[in-house]
């Protein structure tokens, strides 16, 4: 053994641990704050809209400003989390409006009720904050993928409150089957430490009460593998309502200002036809629902779908994640009632499954899982998980994210999501 390199390579080792701690401390505390305060914002748009349901007619004007704020400050092609995954994977660089723009259009698209998450908007702006972080401090390129991935564990981990899943989510949702372990110290720290302020100023971490139980044989392995089945089907029409639902739009109204308004105007009748707001904003109010076992219409998973590809596709900001769970949670559930077993535990299922076979990360889909409803289900979760992951196959939100390995099989395949 040479002990001069060997030693070399741990002072390397001990300077890039006090760095990164020091950076992802900052990164955490204001990404932290950032997210605590764009959290509150989103809050207070959906009580807004709760509580004066006329803000739903205010769509057009708000789709229009949305858009015009872009044209604004010359971010028309800003292509959104897309464009935060290459700036890791390849060389394109975040830009310094993102941050600004995705705080104020998303808490826009939720006060006129858009079916939007804000998962999205968390990862843009930590991304964003993350690379403006990392040019003032003079990283380097490599160091700057590392302060972005840094700013999105960040931003996820002050919106959800679930610091495990966040720093993970950076790391694995770029190139499916290489994890980028160089960020695992960073990722950590400012995933715990953005958290931590958001619980400190007020804002609740997403968890939920799944009930019973059952004890894991022959039946729950039978019933997970099922759930896997029919939940990587759900995911992958989800995807290409998603997409098509955007290139819909593209096609036949290429001017953004028209399309967003009527996007607009479909989203208002879409409303009116199914005559509830249960299908409105991110959906929280109906997972909420599906866990409280109160009556909710089989077809709820679709009309949430339609909903989302209708508000995402013309242009309202947020995000798919939130939706994505929504749609997982009452596909779950109906599933649940329908089997006659546990509607709790189906529901919790049901979310994770979709998340897996949307994003393609089914570590981060395990913890958040035990962050969300608790570790007892572990079982549960891990083998619908896996098979959902599998038979979902390559279609993804993310049309930057690639596939290095192949889900069936061990060879390099290095090819995008569709």
């Amino acid at each position: 053994m040479n002990w001069k390199e060997e030693m070399t390579s741990l002072k390397r080792n001990i300077q890039y641990f006090f760095k990164w701690t020091v950076i992802s401390a900052v990164t955490g505390v204001l990404v932290g704050a950032a997210g605590t305060a764009f959290g509150h914002g989103v809050a207070w748009a959906t009580r807004t809209w709760n509580t004066y349901s006329w803000t739903l007619y205010l769509m057009p004007a708000a789709g229009i400003l949305i858009v015009g704020l872009y044209r604004l400050f010359k971010e028309e092609k800003n292509r959104g989390t897309d464009m935060v995954l290459e700036a890791i994977s390849s060389n394109e660089e975040v830009t310094p409006a993102t941050a600004p723009l995705i705080f104020i259009t998303t808490i826009l698209s939720h006060l006129v009720s858009a079916s939007v998450g804000r998962e999205g908007a968390a990862l843009q702006l930590g991304g964003s904050l993350g690379s403006m972080i990392g040019r003032a401090i003079r990283l380097d390129e490599k160091d700057r993928k590392i302060a972005v991935m840094c700013g999105m564990s960040a931003g996820f981990a002050a919106l959800f409150g679930t610091p495990l899943a966040a720093a993970v989510f950076a790391m694995e949702v770029i190139s499916i089957g290489v994890m980028y372990y160089a960020a695992l110290v960073p990722c950590v720290f400012s995933a715990f430490i953005g958290a931590g302020i958001s619980a400190h100023f007020g804002l609740k971490a997403e968890h939920f009460l799944i009930g019973a139980v059952p004890e894991f044989g022959v039946f729950g392995a039978s019933l997970s593998v099922l759930l896997g089945i029919l939940c990587a089907g759900v995911g992958v029409i989800m995807c290409i309502c998603f997409h098509e639902g955007g290139h819909l739009y593209r096609r036949y109204l290429p001017n953004p200002f028209l399309r967003i308004a009527a996007g607009s105007v479909i989203f208002i009748l879409l409303t009116l036809i199914f005559s509830s707001r249960l299908y409105n904003g991110s959906g929280v109010a109906l997972i909420e629902r599906c866990f409280a076992g109160e009556q909710v219409p089989w077809y709820s998973f679709l009309i949430k779908i339609l909903f989302t590809a209708a508000a995402l596709g013309a242009g309202f900001k947020g995000g798919e994640i939130v939706p994505t769970l929504t749609v997982g949670a009452a596909f779950g559930y109906l599933l649940g009632t329908a089997l006659g077993v546990p509607a709790g535990l189906c529901t919790a299922v049901g979310m994770v499954c979709l998340f897996v076979s949307v994003t393609n990360c089914p570590v981060t889909s395990v913890l958040m899982a035990f962050e969300m409803f608790g570790f007892e289900a572990m079982p549960y979760y891990a083998v619908s998980i896996a098979v959902c992951f599998t038979l979902s196959g390559y279609f993804g939100l993310y049309g930057s994210q690639k596939f290095i390995y192949s889900k069936t099989r061990a060879e390099y395949i290095n090819r995008r999501s569709h």
